[in-house]
């Protein structure tokens, strides 16, 4: 007795049950169908090789049909999943249809002629005779298996050409099982032997496609990086539906949430304390506003008050294909990170206060450099001293008065730098002959002009000064102040005859100080007048050589000023 068809059934159950052994979730499920109906075609050409009726016979075929209708079905789909070719769903629908259409024509064998007119079985000694009468079905069930046919290995050929992603070595492997199983379909017609050479054809196929799901399952990098993550443990998963059903969570997740540990699958969320506080405020929050969800920061939220562990938490749709189905939260250990960050803001935070020091310590340099200059040309005049002193703090006095008026909107940078400008506006006079700047009498006129050179000096020595300084805004008020506090508001002064408002605010406010000062003070050609003479040459000044709406400003602020200049010895 020959064992020809059970050696072959045994084989097939044996490659299934390998498959099934080194089946991962992420296998192709078109391929587990394939070796699922292998041996069960197999089974049916035991049936079939062993039958000594023509009923046992015909559900032999029956049986065997059922690989020989949907295993084209499945492999086809299965080239276009491994060739990444999407096949729309409707496509797919009606495919399945057709074979279950040829399928249910099988099944009327010996009932009716669809598919085979008539089928008879005789003996002849140890060999037997079938005798098939094929009904109208037969060659359109064959034409739509060679159809199927063409439209795998045109996939592959195409993937070959065009698709980067895909190994070629995959692809050539699937070149075999579709090779293997046209011969299996239509090379029984045409090698007509004692026995069916279709079911070796399916072992050799369940023989690749073995080799295929090994190489697939390396290539297969997206689901190989989730695996790792969930069994490295770095990531915690929390899931939910819509409803905020607890759906599962990994270790991780409940090492960092002690209590997802008592919570069973499909129990609310909703009314747990710890989890409403955490698992479900984030969900929330990434409902509302699906930014608001992501790349959140939370302490470790076990009961050991040493743990100081971070996480990030992210919040997502949880898809099933291209379907949210619920909501997914990931939690990760972000700790070396946050202590890290932790330690660059501490050191920026040091290094920013030593710059600020350091800094501060040059501007006080910079600024006592040039208060230092300004006293040497003072003490090269021939005024009592103590006027850059002075007409500083009458600048101050002025502009608190001004400070308080709203509408002049006069900005902090403003004040702060003229105030620091204004011991700075007789710099010039370094560039005035001593003959003339000691000279204890009037000036003669050639004398007076040669004096008023002093204007434009200073701003000249101050642009120089402050040529490489990024306060551009000092830098100008500065100049301004030494250039054009001697200038008039009806033209009449120098250096360039500005009259009105072409005269900057912060040289017309120092010229009322340096006027005031003068009047005031004691010079060795002159003696100090009364505040009460000054105040009347101020005032009479008022619209001709000082802005008239100083005016109000300076009345404001001559007590104080009267206050200053009769606490020192001027």
């Amino acid at each position: 007795m020959n064992y020809y068809y059970e050696i072959i059934f045994i084989v097939s159950i044996i490659l299934t049950s390998l498959y099934l052994y080194l089946w991962h979730k992420h296998f192709d499920i078109n391929i587990t169908a394939i070796f699922i109906l292998i041996p069960i075609s197999n089974l049916g050409f035991m049936i079939f090789g062993n039958a000594e009726d023509v009923d046992t016979l015909i559900a032999g075929i029956k049986i065997y049909y059922i690989g020989g209708c949907y295993l084209i079905y499945f492999i086809t789909m299965c080239i276009m999943s491994l060739c990444n070719i999407e096949v729309k769903k409707w496509i797919r629908l009606t495919g399945f249809l057709i074979c279950s259409f040829f399928y249910s024509i099988i099944l009327t064998i010996g009932n009716k002629p669809y598919y085979y007119q008539d089928i008879t079985l005789k003996f002849l000694g140890d060999g037997r005779i079938i005798v098939k009468t094929y009904g109208p079905l037969h060659s359109i069930f064959y034409i739509t298996v060679g159809i199927y046919f063409a439209i795998g290995i045109t996939a592959i050929i195409y993937s070959l050409f065009k698709k980067k992603q895909i190994s070629n070595r995959v692809l050539y492997l699937l070149f075999l099982p579709e090779i293997i199983s046209v011969f299996g379909f239509f090379g029984t017609a045409l090698v007509r032997g004692k026995y069916e050479i279709m079911p070796v054809t399916f072992v050799f196929a369940q023989i690749v496609y073995i080799f295929i799901v090994k190489r697939m399952s390396m290539y297969n990098v997206s689901d190989m990086v989730i695996d790792s993550m969930v069994q490295t443990g770095e990531t915690g998963f929390v899931s939910c539906d819509f409803k905020y059903h607890y759906l599962g969570s990994n270790e991780t997740a409940k090492d960092i949430i002690p209590e997802l540990r008592s919570l069973t699958v499909d129990e609310s969320l909703i009314g747990n304390e710890t989890l409403g506080k955490t698992v479900l405020h984030w969900i929330k929050h990434f409902a509302e506003d699906e930014k608001a969800g992501r790349n959140l920061y939370i302490r470790s939220i076990s009961d050991n008050p040493d743990d100081d562990r971070m996480y990030l938490v992210n919040v997502n749709y949880l898809y099933d294909d291209k379907k949210k189905r619920g909501y997914q939260v990931f939690l990760t250990d972000d700790t070396k990170n946050q202590k890290y960050v932790r330690l660059l803001d501490k050191y920026n935070s040091q290094l920013e206060e030593e710059v600020e020091k350091k800094t501060k310590h040059i501007v006080e340099m910079h600024d006592n450099l040039i208060l230092s200059m300004a006293t040497m040309v003072e003490s090269r005049d021939n005024s009592t001293g103590g006027h850059i002193r002075r007409t500083s703090i009458g600048v101050r006095i002025l502009i608190d008065e001004m400070k308080k008026d709203s509408l002049l909107g006069l900005s902090e940078e403003f004040c702060r730098d003229i105030i620091k400008a204004a011991p700075m506006h007789d710099l010039g006079k370094i560039a005035v002959d001593d003959a003339i700047l000691r000279k204890p009498g009037k000036f003669t006129d050639e004398e007076y002009e040669k004096m008023k050179t002093h204007a434009a000096e200073g701003a000249k020595i101050i642009h120089e000064i402050l040529a490489e300084t990024d306060d551009d805004s000092f830098k100008s008020i500065a100049e301004n102040v030494a250039h054009y506090h001697h200038e008039r508001w009806d033209g009449s002064g120098y250096p360039e005859g500005l009259k009105g408002e072409e005269i900057p605010l912060e040289a017309r406010i120092m010229a009322i100080a340096d006027v005031y000062d003068a009047l005031v003070s004691k010079r060795v050609y002159k003696d100090k007048m009364s505040f009460e003479e000054a105040d009347k040459i101020i005032m009479d000044g008022m619209g001709r050589q000082f802005d008239e709406k100083l005016k109000k400003y300076y009345i404001a602020a001559r007590p104080m000023m009267e206050s200053y200049y009769s606490a020192i010895d001027c």
